[in-house]
Order: C-alpha cells, then sequence, then structure tokens
C-alpha cells in the first residue's frame, strides 16, 4: 500500500490558485476528475507521496512547500514600476516570479564569470539622472549605440535585431522570452512588458515576446533607459504611468525612436489619421504600434482612439500566430531567447570543463546531450 503524505490541504488549494488555474483544469492537468480534485483540496482524501509530487509539479511549487503551516509571503525580487490606478499590481503570477529569480539566477552566474575574467563594469549604468533631459539622454544613447536618428532602410524587425545586438555589445545582457520554458506557461503582456536588473557588471534587460512584435522595439529602448537610469524594476508600458522614472523611460524610447522634431512636420492632422502609417512606418522604418505611441504623446491622437488601435493590432497579432506553421527550430528559437553573451559564456566554461553539462543545461534551458547540437546551430 502506498504511503500517504501528511501535507497541509490547504495549501494545495493555495499552489493550484497561485498557478492561475481552474479547477477543472488543473484536474486534466493530473488526471484525474474534479470531484478527486476537491476532496483532495478539502482534506477528505489523502495523497500518496507520488500524487502530492505530482500536485507540487503542475502547480509549479517546491514540494516541501506543501508541507506548510501557512502560505510563504512571495514579493517580486525586483521593484514594482506597474501601474494599475497609478499602483503596483498587488499578486504577481507564478510564472513573472519564477521567471524573475530565473534571470537573476542567469545574471548573478553571469556576474560571477565576469569577475573571474576580471573585466571592468560596464560604463553605461548609472550613466544619467532621473532629472537628465531626454534629448540628453537620447542623443549620450544614440553615441554609444552609434545609430542615426532612425534607420535609412530595412524593416523594423531588422531595426529590432540590430538593437539587441548593438546592446548587448555594450556589454548588456538581453533576454526574450514568450513562455516560460514550455508553451503551457505563457507570459502575460496585461502584467508586464518587460523588466530591467542595473548591475555595474552585468546588467540585464528582458522583453516579453508574448507581446505584439511591433511593440517590443518601445519595450527595449524603454528597459534600455532603466538602465542607463541605473534603475532596476519590471515594467508594464504603460501610458498613464504617473512614476518618474516610467514617465521618463516612456518619453525617451519615443523620442529615440521617432524624432519629434522629424515626426511633427510628417503628421497630417486629417480625419482618418490611420492614413498617415504607412508613409510613416517607411520614412522612420518602425512599427506602427511606434508611430501610434508617439502620436499619442504628442497629442495628436487620444487615448481612446490610441486603445482602440493597440487592441486591433493585439486582435491581428492573434490572428496570424493561430494560422502560422513551422517556424525555425528549437535551437535557433533558443538563440533568440537567451543573450548570445550569456550563451557564449556558458558554453564556453561548459566544453572547458569548467562548470557541468548538466549545470550548462540548466542555466541555458536545453537537455546538456543537446548542447554541441545548440552551439553548432547558433554559431557560437
Amino acid at each position: 500500500m502506498a504511503t500517504t503524505a501528511k501535507i497541509n490541504n490547504r495549501m494545495l488549494t493555495w499552489a493550484r490558485e497561485r498557478s492561475g488555474t481552474a479547477v477543472h483544469d488543473f484536474a486534466v492537468k493530473c488526471g484525474i476528475n474534479e470531484e478527486r480534485l476537491r476532496l483532495w483540496e478539502e482534506g477528505k482524501q489523502a495523497l500518496t507521496f507520488h500524487q502530492a509530487q505530482m500536485f507540487a509539479d503542475k502547480a509549479h511549487v517546491p514540494f516541501g512547500y506543501l508541507f506548510l503551516r501557512e502560505p510563504p509571503v512571495e514579493e517580486l525580487p525586483l521593484p514594482d514600476l506597474r501601474t494599475l490606478g497609478n499602483q503596483g499590481v498587488n499578486r504577481p503570477s507564478a510564472e513573472l516570479l519564477d521567471l524573475i529569480k530565473l534571470t537573476l539566477h542567469r545574471q548573478q552566474w553571469y556576474r560571477e564569470y565576469l569577475s573571474k575574467e576580471l573585466a571592468s563594469p560596464c560604463e553605461v549604468v548609472g550613466r544619467v539622472r532621473t532629472e537628465t533631459a531626454v534629448p540628453a539622454i537620447v542623443n549620450d544613447m544614440r553615441e554609444l549605440l552609434g545609430v542615426p536618428a532612425h534607420p535609412q532602410r530595412g524593416s523594423w524587425e531588422e531595426y529590432y535585431r540590430d538593437l539587441v545586438q548593438r546592446i548587448e555589445t555594450l556589454g548588456i545582457l538581453v533576454m526574450r522570452e514568450a513562455s516560460l520554458g514550455h508553451h503551457t506557461r505563457p507570459l502575460s503582456v496585461e502584467e508586464f512588458r518587460g523588466f530591467a536588473i542595473s548591475d555595474e557588471y552585468a546588467p540585464t534587460i528582458f522583453v516579453n515576446h508574448a507581446d505584439a512584435p511591433g511593440a517590443r522595439l518601445f519595450t527595449l529602448i524603454h528597459e534600455l533607459c532603466h538602465i542607463w537610469m541605473g534603475i532596476s524594476g519590471v515594467s508594464d508600458g504603460s501610458e498613464s504611468s504617473e512614476r518618474e522614472s516610467e514617465v521618463k523611460c516612456n518619453a525617451v524610447a519615443a523620442e529615440f525612436l521617432v524624432p519629434e522634431s522629424e515626426f511633427r512636420p510628417l503628421w497630417n492632422d486629417k480625419d482618418d489619421w490611420k492614413g498617415n502609417l504607412a508613409s510613416l512606418e517607411a520614412y522612420f522604418h518602425v512599427s506602427q504600434w511606434v508611430l501610434v505611441r508617439r502620436a499619442l504623446t504628442l497629442g495628436f491622437i487620444n487615448i481612446y482612439q490610441y486603445r482602440q488601435f493597440i487592441a486591433e493590432q493585439k486582435a491581428l497579432w492573434e490572428a496570424r500566430k493561430k494560422k502560422s506553421d513551422g517556424g525555425p527550430s528549437f535551437h535557433k528559437t533558443k538563440n533568440a531567447q537567451i543573450s548570445k553573451r550569456f550563451s557564449k559564456a556558458v558554453l564556453s566554461q561548459a566544453f572547458n570543463g569548467q562548470i557541468l553539462l548538466r549545470e550548462a543545461g540548466q542555466l541555458l534551458g536545453i537537455n546538456p546531450a543537446k548542447l554541441k547540437k545548440f552551439a553548432d546551430e547558433v554559431r557560437l
């Protein structure tokens, strides 16, 4: 007879709710019916150790948590700069909490790696203050990145990839993912768009790739501004934020991507304001999402027009995702998600015997047996 686990049944309900999963859906995950799940959560039927371990795995919590008397107090490891009625969002999802912990683990590993390599501090961290004027910050960022006011050719997707590469050249890790390791744990755009970890040796940016592609460019520069100001935090990119740092980062991202001096004379104040977008997209080589955000900041459209447009763009993006099939290989996708600087460092240490392949696999989110293939395919 299987040994039962003397767990706190109230922790079962907490763990399931923490995962954001309804009773029916969680029962399906566990391969049981709703009635049995309710009996477990009500303490009317005991779980075996195997069942309890499976429950913890499906809820994405450590097995030991199920034995606690009270749920642990979970707070964001980074400052919460998001806005919901001008207040921080109180209860972060399990995905956001676990993602930040994973990113901090990677960032701290890379910091230790740099210290062993006797690397110098990253010169861009905390270069400016929140009081610094927007044009001064933008000009400094453009100068160090080596980019003009806007691209003269190419698509905004190419511009995004080029900026990521240039940002990494400055010593900043850029991480991008749409889910936490698996499609069953998607990241929520409504919860956050990105975050920044300001560290003098290993500054890190994360961009939520669950967001529509056109919005990612704005998030990238918004978080880069956080690094420039030396401020860590989780952001939602809200246009209504009143936090000083968020207002400044939004303004910098808008001016960096679409200079006001060029945008104003090109905007045609007509009834069909959307008629401006095609020609402006061709001129600035940024997404229509970014252009509409810029039009909002300059008062050319109102908040209702902006939100309606963004809702339409989101619907189109979701429809395209459902129709898309195939795509790049797992390893190329993983390379696009994890900072190339970070990947190179981990693989170098693994292949030189400085760390175990198992540790390298955990850091990169790749089966240790596939590390060589990953390195070959992404040419690291």
